[in-house]
């Protein structure tokens, strides 16, 4: 089972880290201001949306639908639910690192004031994300499109924020090498999934899919990163966030909840290393200027640089610049002037010799990246 956390021994525990990869049990605000400043990377949470539904509903033929109707859903005004959507988001802004993330996923009924009560709070909106379901629910009155998505938003804790993670490339390829949409299409939870009681009956009524969890947690997160979902309930988030090899904790105040979400995390086998290693592309990598190559001695001063078929050539200078026929600068900025361009990828355009071949510098560039990673 996972190891639930009474909200009483958090706030006198002493020991750093014991809330990891535990429910804590109690009021998400209170548990969250127990929490330390700055401790997770990225927050997915599922809010009651205040659905405002006014009495029963029936199918056609009079079946009654298993609606939301439980009291955490209900709040006595649109003024009550906007102040606690502002407690709760105050007190996540406090656990947020500076560099994480925040998704919030919403209908109708809440999404459009819970993103006004971020915009208010400085929160810097990444992103709307539609989920669009393959099989929602019907409008059984027919009296209103049927509704058929929910939204998302992503935000990062303000719009000074730069470092944020977004895993563009491995969304990217994973989408056929195009450009990932803010539009996603999975189906509601259902099947071998749906957490089901003895008596047959779900035992969350808005459990999301955990294929869902898997694309905002992969989409925006690093393996060892801390997921924290403050609205635990079935536990989806702690999951998924345990198979993709991400900590977890999650804040649950309804012990039935808490009890379904502990044995099903318990009963998931992390992925290995291998299957979790995120596919990055250049704008990830650590930057390096031309100047580290010649400080390293790959490159010395004094050595001939080259284009692939030795039409142009330069000398490389002990400051890291380079020159040719009376003119000098930046690798890229003289690889464009003997081309009579306006821009030039220096890494890729100068090549040097090895005693054997015309190699080009990026190829020096990935031995100090590569360096740099034995050294982390």
């Amino acid at each position: 089972m996972a190891s639930v956390f009474p909200l009483a021994d958090l706030r006198t525990s002493a020991t750093p880290g014991s809330w990891v990869d535990t429910i804590i049990k109690g009021d998400c605000v209170a548990a969250l201001e127990a929490l330390p400043t700055h401790s997770v990377d990225v927050i997915f949470a599922d809010p009651p949306y205040n659905l405002q539904l006014g009495g029963t509903l029936h199918r056609p033929d009079q079946s009654l639908v298993d609606a939301v109707d439980d009291e955490w859903d209900q709040f006595a005004s649109f003024e009550a639910y906007d102040a606690f959507t502002r407690a709760w988001l105050l007190a996540c802004r406090r656990v947020l690192k500076p560099t994480g993330t925040i998704w919030v996923i919403g209908s109708y009924h809440n999404i459009f004031r819970v993103g006004a009560t971020m915009q208010d709070l400085n929160f810097w909106i990444l992103n709307d994300i539609v989920w669009r379901k393959t099989n929602p629910m019907p409008n059984f009155k027919g009296r209103r499109f049927q509704n058929a998505h929910e939204t998302m938003i992503w935000a990062s804790p303000s719009a000074k924020v730069k470092g944020y993670t977004f895993n563009y490339d491995a969304m990217k390829a994973a989408n056929d090498d195009v450009q990932m949409r803010s539009d996603w299409l999975f189906p509601i939870c259902n099947g071998g999934e749906r957490l089901k009681g003895d008596d047959g009956k779900k035992v969350h009524p808005t459990q999301k899919p955990e294929a869902l969890l898997a694309r905002v947690i992969m989409a925006s997160s690093k393996p060892g990163d801390i997921i924290l979902d403050p609205f635990f309930g079935s536990g989806t988030t702690g999951a998924v966030a345990k198979r993709l090899g991400r900590h977890f904790v999650g804040i649950e105040r309804e012990q039935d909840y808490i009890d379904a979400a502990s044995a099903r995390i318990a009963s998931v086998e992390p992925l290995g290393k291998a299957e979790l290693t995120v596919m990055t592309g250049k704008k990830a990598e650590a930057r390096i200027a031309f100047n580290v190559l010649v400080e390293s001695g790959l490159i010395k001063p004094g050595q001939v640089l080259t284009d692939a078929r030795r039409r142009h050539s330069a000398i490389v200078r002990a400051d890291g610049t380079v020159a040719a026929g009376g003119e000098a600068g930046s690798i890229h900025r003289l690889g464009a002037k003997v081309q009579g361009l306006d821009a030039c990828n220096g890494w890729t355009f100068w090549h040097y010799d090895d005693g054997q071949s015309l190699r080009p510098i990026d190829d020096l560039r990935t031995i100090i990246r590569n360096d740099m990673g034995k050294v982390g």
